[in-house]
């Protein structure tokens, strides 16, 4: 068989596979989209964007699996590794990037890892997807392991990078995470992740322009994933981030204000205070309601594994 029909073979099989996609159907009710008035095309955007949420709402049971997954990992020490491709790349990339200023996470415990590496997060490399050997070497590389997890994310769920990864990581023992918006599996025997978390979206207003709803989807699970898991770490008090790095002005005022609130305490008395405990607003919290040294609000919250309530005696 000749060079040509390999690839001819090659490329018929991917159209197949294409054909297949819930994300690569046209919706017919957006065939006219080319010669609608702007501000159609703009409501008919909004319109369906607002059926997101409940896509991502029934998959609240995977979504609380995942979540599950992704404490352990941190409680044990573990890493969390996100991988893609395009968009889904950079969405893994964009959570790990948000987690360490938000909740003081140690940057190497959330770590991205896109296709064609990180020039692709600002020019768009659209060819890198299509290795398996690449993904698998990308997470060789970052060295994961049985105690760490990985969320592959993939609109299409058969992007070969991503698969590549998954089935690599699988293989290390670590714990896995596959985020997609189609029901089902192209290739069953090529999909293996201990969670599967199936947000269908249906058709996007531009046909297979998944930067879209998918998208959207993936940045909403995503946020919650993460966001629930850091609160059940205890890197929250009440609704307040209270192990945030108060790396810019913004941030700085931003402990203050959060000690002012939920302390009751005047500015003067917060930013003392805040100096005191080395910038830490978890430790300052604990001291200034507790009335109690550095060294007290650390075993108070050492005892409390992390979690402010737990510190400060409430229910």
């Amino acid at each position: 068989m000749s060079k040509r029909s390999q690839r001819t073979d090659t490329d018929a099989a991917l159209f197949a596979q294409l054909d297949r996609l819930t994300t690569e159907a046209q919706d017919p009710q957006y065939n006219r989209l080319d010669r609608e008035p702007l501000r159609t095309v703009l409501e008919r955007i909004n319109d369906a964007d607002q059926t997101v949420p409940q896509a991502v709402r029934a998959c609240l049971d995977q979504i609380e699996a995942a979540t599950r997954l992704v404490v352990e990992t941190w409680h044990n020490g573990g890493r969390l590794f996100y991988v893609g491709a395009g968009t889904s790349g950079r969405l893994g990339v964009l959570d790990a990037s948000e987690l360490p200023p938000t909740f003081g996470l140690d940057h190497r415990k959330a770590v991205g890892l896109i296709a064609g590496g990180k020039p692709t997060l600002v020019r768009s490399r659209e060819g890198v997807e299509d290795s398996t050997s690449n993904g698998a070497a990308a997470v060789a590389r970052a060295k994961v392991g049985t105690g760490d997890c990985l969320i592959a994310i993939a609109a299409s769920r058969r992007t070969p990078y991503t698969l590549g990864a998954l089935r690599a990581v699988h293989q290390r023992g670590a714990k896995t995470i596959f985020l997609v918006a189609n029901p089902k599996p192209v290739e069953p025997d090529h999909e293996i992740a201990d969670v599967v978390i199936p947000v269908v979206v249906g058709p996007e207003v531009v046909a297979g322009s998944t930067r879209m709803k998918a998208g959207t989807a993936q940045k909403l699970v995503l946020n919650m994933i993460t966001t629930a898991a850091m609160v059940q770490l205890g890197k929250t008090y009440q609704n307040w981030m209270v192990d945030l790095k108060a790396t810019s002005a913004k941030l700085r005022e931003r402990s203050k204000r959060i000690l002012c609130v939920t302390a009751g305490i005047d500015y003067d008395t917060a930013s003392s205070i805040l100096d005191q405990a080395d910038g830490s607003v978890k430790r300052a919290l604990v001291m200034a309601k507790r009335s109690c040294s550095t060294d007290e609000a650390d075993r108070l919250l050492q005892e409390a594994d992390g979690h402010v309530y737990r510190a400060l005696g409430e229910e």
